[in-house]
């Protein structure tokens, strides 16, 4: 038995041989795709675990911009309110001065001005922010993620301070040039108009749409919109510094680049777009408010809820002025306002916001 056993394998020892070998392949194969399968897997929820931090970061970040926001919002509204302070006109008007009219002359400017400058730099605020918390959270999401190795971060504490320190010039040189531009522009389009003439909602919005061309384009710094509103949210690059760069800290350096990154960010196209969708969402909420005014006479047989109905009631300019004076405490409400509530959940800004976060948090990109 054993013998022919022993025969039968010794005339096929070649197909054994073979067989062995294949069941041999075919378990180190199997060994070979179990461990790249548990390496795939591994890595795959490595990678979800990364977008699910980066998610939740970002998501974060997003609630720390709208908490910024609205905590600036009476800083600058108050701001606007000391350089544009049409109160002390009004109590004076209350005396019945000699110059009444000259008083309301320039009530008329200051009104328009500061109703418009709120618009203007509540926008800016917000989409500005929304830059610099985003870039500055891209940095500190790769900080708390691949700098654990004893190197130096690339966004310190005080760098972080420095940087996000420089809002303050939208709320203070940048405002005030700002508001130059803004009043400059309402006194030559609203000037020349009479205080008695009566003005439809249609043409106050045509006013209003002759303000702003006066003040995007035509007020002599640079034909680029961006370039132009830029320069209210940022001051110029620090070419001092940057001549004097041997004598810069690291921090002083980083914060240089952060800024100038920022600067880039407002130069590009896809910045001009949103404020400008901002801008747009900012004045209709304007005029909107405006509307609630011209109301047509009780007596009218038009419905008053009809938006045709509007286009024949008119107002005197002088009872148009306290109207547009108060549209800032609206405007620049940290309650939140539903304008200030637009602008910080409107899906254009979310999705820039999402785009600049992905830019600044990924490693590769930071290479570049």
């Amino acid at each position: 038995m054993l013998s022919s056993t022993w025969n039968f394998i010794k005339r096929h020892k070649r197909k054994f041989l073979f067989a062995g070998v294949f069941a041999g392949g075919v378990y180190l194969l199997g060994k070979f795709a179990q461990r790249k399968l548990q390496e795939l897997q591994e890595r795959e929820a490595a990678d979800y675990m990364s977008r699910a931090r980066r998610h939740f970061h970002f998501e974060s970040n997003q609630r720390t911009c709208n908490m910024t926001v609205l905590s600036l919002l009476p800083t600058l509204r108050e701001a606007i309110i000391h350089h544009l302070n049409s109160e002390s006109l009004t109590a004076l008007l209350k005396s019945r001065p000699a110059n009444k009219i000259e008083i309301w002359e320039d009530l008329k400017t200051i009104s328009f001005t500061r109703s418009i400058v709120a618009v203007y730099s509540t926008c800016m605020l917000v989409v500005l922010l929304r830059v610099q918390l985003n870039i500055i959270g891209g940095y500190l999401y790769l900080d708390n993620s691949i700098t654990k190795n004893g190197t130096m971060p690339l966004a310190p504490p005080d760098v972080q301070q420095k940087y996000l320190s420089s809002i303050q010039h939208l709320l203070g040189d940048g405002l005030i040039e700002l508001i130059t531009v803004v009043k400059k522009a309402v006194q030559e389009i609203l000037g020349p108009i009479s205080l008695k003439q009566s003005l439809s909602l249609q043409e106050v919005e045509h006013y209003i749409i002759q303000i702003r061309q006066l003040v995007e384009e035509n007020s002599g710094f640079g034909s680029s919109k961006s370039r132009l509103l830029s320069c209210y949210m940022m001051p110029d690059e620090e070419k001092p510094l940057a001549d004097q760069a041997c004598g810069l800290t690291e921090d002083d350096v980083t914060t240089i680049k952060l800024l100038n990154e920022t600067r880039d960010m407002l130069e590009n196209p896809d910045f001009r777009v949103i404020l400008d969708t901002c801008l747009n969402r900012g004045f209709s909420y304007f005029l909107d408010n405006m509307a609630e005014f011209f109301c047509p006479p009780q007596g009218d047989s038009a419905p008053i809820s009809t938006p045709d109905s509007l286009l024949h009631v008119s107002l005197p300019l002088a009872k148009i002025i306290p109207i547009a004076n108060g549209q800032i405490h609206s405007i620049c409400s940290e309650t939140p306002s539903q304008f200030v509530q637009e602008l910080l959940t409107t899906e254009q800004v979310k999705e820039f916001a999402a785009n600049v976060y992905e830019a600044f948090s990924r490693p590769q990109e930071l290479q570049k």
